[in-house]
């Protein structure tokens, strides 16, 4: 049976103190003994002054002691806010920064209902293969009048020589009922496939025909159908139960906004080494290379990694369960702003210290927390973050 200790800086102080000076009266003790005595009396005293400052770096204010996975008391933060919001509505284009989104079990309300296939093979496009996909730019222009919601528009750069367009921004039945539904639409290869309707612009030449000019290939613009697709258990959570759109995996991916200057201190230690090019020494890595919905600001660098149920804006919101760390492949090495690949960052620096986090895939570096709702809800830049349970250490 293992016991919870909680003590003040004060309190470890007053009782470190009064041990001391027990030890020192105690005349029968050899000075080995009384030395060995005096050893594991400060050793205690600065292990519970660690936990105690971790506590205050992670925005804990004081109450029940946490950390060991079980339930605790709903902490209230002391500085942990919600920084950004970003919404992905085309997967792997530009995303779009809100200052309010609502968001419910599946992910944030438009984010990845879009994705682009290869018409031959039936199969999503991401940046991963084609890294100019993140210079596509949807905007949301919402009309609560509208019978379909409002309008997405989507621009490609100019000098692609292909013209805007607009889809409906939430087809009504009508709509759908005159696209085509592809049933068979391969997401990963190890994963079943998902559907999704062809879409049709609302007016002008279809999306299918103007992005095939800027892919210069056959491509579909494809709105996710009405098949659940299920999302996979993760090892610390075997039973769940969760869906999603067309989202890699999980409904919601959040990141501490602190975690990219620790991401850069370490780029610049390298510069020079592994093709890390010279010009890291001043440039920085933006948070929009691993496209977060939801960012943190004063809870530290990576200090999701420590947390497992979450709450935003108040108390009684949604609980919001971090199921797993997110595992990271080259696509945040794309630049958002040029959509030029870099051949080594962030990679080949995050595996020098953000690997062995995840318990499946130890060998792969971690950005970020996958996560889940549990129920709808809105977030706002500027809400609280409320930690309502930690996780539990990763045992290796």
């Amino acid at each position: 049976m293992s016991t919870t200790i909680t003590a003040s800086a004060y309190d470890i102080s007053t009782n470190l103190k009064a041990s001391l000076a027990q030890i020192r009266n105690t005349t029968n003790l050899s000075t080995w003994t009384l030395v060995l005595a005096t050893v594991l009396t400060v050793g205690v005293w600065l292990r519970l002054s660690r936990q105690n400052d971790s506590k205050k770096n992670l925005g804990y204010s004081s109450g029940r002691a946490v950390g060991n996975g079980t339930s605790a008391e709903i902490l209230k933060p002391l500085q942990v806010r919600v920084s950004r919001i970003l919404i992905h509505p085309i997967k792997s284009c530009r995303g779009i920064s809100v200052q309010k989104a609502l968001y419910t079990p599946e992910g944030m309300e438009f984010d990845r209902l879009w994705a682009i296939i290869d018409t031959a093979k039936q199969a999503i496009i991401t940046a991963r293969e084609v890294p100019k996909m993140v210079l596509i730019t949807p905007q949301i222009e919402r009309d609560d009048s509208s019978p379909h919601l409002g309008r997405l528009v989507v621009s490609v750069p100019l000098a692609s020589g292909t013209e805007t367009f607009s889809i409906p921004l939430r087809p009504s039945e009508d709509i759908l009922r005159g696209w085509e539904v592809l049933p068979q639409i391969r997401i990963f290869p190890n994963q079943g496939p998902v559907d999704g309707y062809i879409c049709n612009s609302l007016e002008g030449r279809t999306p299918s025909d103007v992005l095939s000019d800027y892919f210069g290939k056959p491509v579909q613009l494809v709105y996710k159908g009405p098949r659940t697709r299920h999302s996979d258990p993760t090892v610390e959570f075997p039973n769940l139960k969760a869906t999603a759109k067309y989202q890699d995996m999980y409904p919601l991916l959040v990141l501490s906004e602190e975690s990219t200057s620790v991401v850069d201190q370490h780029i610049r230690n390298h510069v020079g080494t592994q093709g890390i090019d010279e010009r890291w020494k001043t440039d920085t890595v933006v948070i929009e290379r691993f496209r977060p919905n939801i960012v943190f600001s004063g809870g530290g660098p990576f200090a999701e990694d420590n947390w497992e149920e979450i709450s935003i804006g108040t108390e009684d919101a949604p609980t919001i369960t971090l199921v797993s760390k997110c595992t990271r492949c080259l696509l945040p090495n794309v630049s958002p702003e040029t959509g030029e690949r870099d051949a080594a960052v962030p990679y080949k620096v995050l595996m020098k210290f953000r690997t062995g986090l995840d318990p499946k895939q130890k060998l792969k570096p971690c950005v970020g927390c996958n996560a889940v709702p549990g129920g709808n809800g809105v977030v706002s830049v500027g809400d609280w973050v409320f930690v309502k349970k930690v996780s539990k250490p990763l045992v290796t």
